[in-house]
């Protein structure tokens, strides 16, 4: 699923509002080419306009704009682009009407690993992972990835056997190597997910193991559709070419075994889909930006859903969303018990309902609480 920036900053305000705070809070720093866009569209009506037509789930910023990349628009003036959505608005409206905001960073498996790695510990069980809004399903493999968790003084890495494994290093001038490729004709080499830490992180000793997972999607993805992956490539911002190669990586872990993905309402999915899990594994239910694509009504019935999972299951949840993805057309939030401007820009983490860390979007940071 989406990004907070995929979504509204507000209800009540309108499209060139939107594109503003895309441009001037969301897209700085991440991605200098998709800001200046953003801001012109923002001072562009025409363009305004054309956007629209719409549906109002469809002008998203980011959905625009990697339908563009989609289509091959590259890094460039506005001018150059304004020239390009011209030539090829058609186009693009028909991979806007027809697709979805589906980013899959699989960096977030960074921010949600000592979560994991904790319930397993506790449960003294492998685990089997559910994620609701899975997209391709790339962060359901947090066992298949390398970690290096940088805290500004040591960095603690932790990988799966033959690609670095546990081990602690200190942070000397340029960064270290990255885990070392294993033998010819054994698994793919997986992608380092980096994550800058602060607080008492309970970084794990080793990856905790995964013995079923599973996912569900209103229009899953399947990594071994080409078309697919380059959809998913194209959500990418255009400047950040290390997400783009971790994600070919990932795409390449997860061709090895494609998870179970399921399509549908994940309301109506999710209950069906426990029950697959195995009973002698830990249930862990997880989720990164994705409450800000249901309703009011959606979101408090999925939390009596996992209210009822984690108490008739003893299920697990991990929800990791923003303090922007929550606010919908209709004006309803869930709005975290948090400091708004501590988590500005960032995600919430929480277990079982409870904060435990504020995680960057895309898993570039940690702050325990």
């Amino acid at each position: 699923m989406p990004a907070r920036s995929g979504t509204a900053p507000g209800s009540g305000t309108g499209t060139a509002a939107w594109y503003r705070h895309f441009g001037t809070v969301d897209a700085p720093g991440s991605s200098p080419c998709y800001a200046d866009w953003s801001v012109h569209i923002a001072e562009d009506p025409e363009l305004i306009a054309r956007i629209d037509e719409w549906p109002y789930n469809k002008r998203q910023p980011l959905l625009m704009l990697a339908a563009a990349r989609f289509l091959g628009a590259e890094i460039s003036p506005y001018r150059e682009f304004r020239a390009f959505l011209d030539a090829h608005w058609a186009e693009v409206s028909g991979i806007v009407l027809s697709r979805a905001t589906q980013t899959n960073e699989v960096g977030r498996c960074a921010t949600l690993l000592p979560s994991l790695a904790g319930i397993a510990a506790a449960e003294g069980r492998p685990l089997a992972l559910i994620e609701v809004g899975a997209s391709a399903g790339l962060a359901l493999f947090p066992d298949r990835y390398s970690y290096e968790f940088d805290d500004g003084g040591t960095v603690t890495r932790v990988g799966p056997a033959g690609f670095g494994g546990p081990t602690r290093v200190t942070v000397s001038g340029e960064p270290p190597p990255v885990p070392g490729r294993p033998l010819a004709g054994s698994r793919p080499e997986p992608p380092v997910l980096h994550c800058r830490t602060a607080g008492p992180v309970p970084l794990p000793d080793s990856l905790p193991e995964v013995v079923w997972r599973a996912g569900i999607d209103l229009n899953p993805l399947d990594v071994r559709n080409t078309d697919n992956v380059a959809w998913l490539e194209a959500l990418i911002w255009p400047e950040q070419e290390f997400r783009r190669a971790r994600l070919r990586r990932a795409v390449a872990v997860a061709r090895e075994e494609p998870p179970l993905l399921v399509a549908g309402d994940l309301n109506e999915q999710l209950p069906a889909l426990a029950a697959r899990a195995p009973a002698d594994a830990a249930l862990v239910v997880f989720h990164s930006a994705v409450m800000g694509y249901l309703s009011a009504g959606g979101r408090a019935r999925f939390r009596t859903t996992m209210q009822g999972l984690t108490h008739s299951r003893g299920c697990h949840w991990l929800s990791n969303e923003g303090e922007t993805v929550i606010i919908q057309e209709d004006g309803s939030a869930v709005v975290p018990e948090m400091d708004a401007e501590r988590l500005r820009g960032n995600f919430l983490l929480q277990h079982n309902g409870r904060p435990v860390a504020i995680t960057g979007p895309h898993g570039q940071s940690l702050e325990w609480l």
